[in-house]
């Protein structure tokens, strides 16, 4: 199938309706391309030209019909994830070529062709956001944590965060990371992670967390074989490096699992700023592609309960708000950084690859 063009143009998040749909999907394609993902680009392209016909049974009347706002809901990536599950296990041997990276010309055939065969299989992966737990984004919570400790907060962190997915960033005090030559973590760590880095060096130093735990609306278990698989199918194909550090993190789960809570992002944070403060330590909410999937009355009461906390933040027992979130026009992940007190206003510290490939510091 021969790519048609496709750009990433601004859009309103909460769109919907049919153009809506069409945008998230052309959106998704131009993010696909620039993210050096064009095997993940080809399936998205072949669903996007499944819109305007009447192939792929009922995955794809849902999805014509999407009654949620599709780019917020990262509709294309829920389809997606579903496919690259089934070529995962086996199970549709057409698809084969597509995840090869032979853009087959026939691609949107045979995605149509797949979505009518295995509909029983692929609807539930319409009913909620993907899981995009990636550990080589942990390397923005271990710099933002160097930088915070250059500003003269306790270098001694507890970590709250919003939307965990697996938990795979709150085992990062068993990571090793090598930030341009700045490392910090244990050095016989079984995940090691260094990300291509431009700019500036972090600031050098180390950091201690004393404390990691997280909530998410539907978390994942990686010591369930079942639910690891689903993680790794929303694992661009391309990106054969993510694979290996999922199973790195299955093995650490396997053996000390980490702290999630069922519970929504704004109820998670009122529980654990209500607890008391701990004189030594710095408190620090963190986040990593979460915030899109976050709806806008739940946005408010967060930013409204940290600045609560943080007008009752002192030097002692600090709190720190870090966040590694899309910028959808640049097709970049940003590193912001704010803290109470002292530093209220949002810092930014660097544009990075969106699975930490590469990082540019500006800090």
């Amino acid at each position: 199938m021969a790519m048609t063009e496709a750009t990433d143009e601004p859009i309103d998040p909460q769109a919907r309706g049919p153009e809506a749909v069409a945008r998230a999907f052309a959106n998704q394609v131009a993010y696909c391309r620039d993210n050096q993902a064009p095997i993940t680009a080809s399936v998205c392209e072949g669903l996007r030209a499944l819109l305007d016909g009447e192939r792929g049974g009922a995955a794809m009347r849902r999805v014509r019909k999407w009654a949620g706002p599709p780019l917020a809901d990262a509709l294309p990536l829920r389809v997606a994830g579903g496919l690259h599950a089934l070529q995962l296990a086996g199970a549709e041997p057409a698809l084969r070529p597509i995840y090869e990276g032979l853009a087959p010309t026939d691609a949107a055939g045979r995605i149509a062709d797949a979505l009518e065969r295995h509909e029983a299989f692929l609807l539930p992966w319409l009913d909620g956001p993907p899981q995009t737990n990636e550990a080589g984004r942990s390397w923005g919570f271990a710099a933002a944590m160097l930088w915070l400790a250059s500003k003269g907060l306790p270098p001694r962190f507890a970590l709250h965060e919003l939307g965990s997915s697996a938990g795979i960033n709150l085992m990062m005090d068993r990571y090793r990371f090598d930030l341009g030559g700045v490392t910090a973590g244990p050095e016989d760590a079984a995940l090691q992670l260094a990300p291509e880095w431009r700019g500036d060096r972090p600031p050098r130093g180390s950091f201690e967390i004393v404390a990691a735990r997280g909530c998410d609306v539907a978390p994942v278990d990686l010591t369930d074989p079942e639910q690891a698989l689903r993680l790794k199918a929303y694992i661009w194909p391309e990106f054969t490096s993510r694979f290996a550090r999922m199973d790195a993190a299955v093995a650490l789960a396997g053996a000390a699992p980490p702290h999630i809570a069922k519970c929504g992002a704004a109820d998670f944070l009122e529980e654990v700023l209500a607890e008391p403060k701990q004189p030594g330590v710095t408190r620090m909410l963190m986040h990593s592609v979460v915030w899109q999937y976050v709806q806008p009355e739940e946005r408010a009461r967060i930013e409204a309960l940290m600045a609560e906390a943080g007008a009752r933040a002192s030097k002692e027992a600090p709190l720190a708000w870090v966040s590694l979130e899309a910028d959808r026009d640049t097709h970049r992940h940003e590193l912001a950084v704010r803290y109470w007190p002292g530093g209220e206003q949002w810092q930014n510290l660097a544009t990075a690859h969106p699975h930490g490939a590469w990082v540019e510091w500006t800090g």
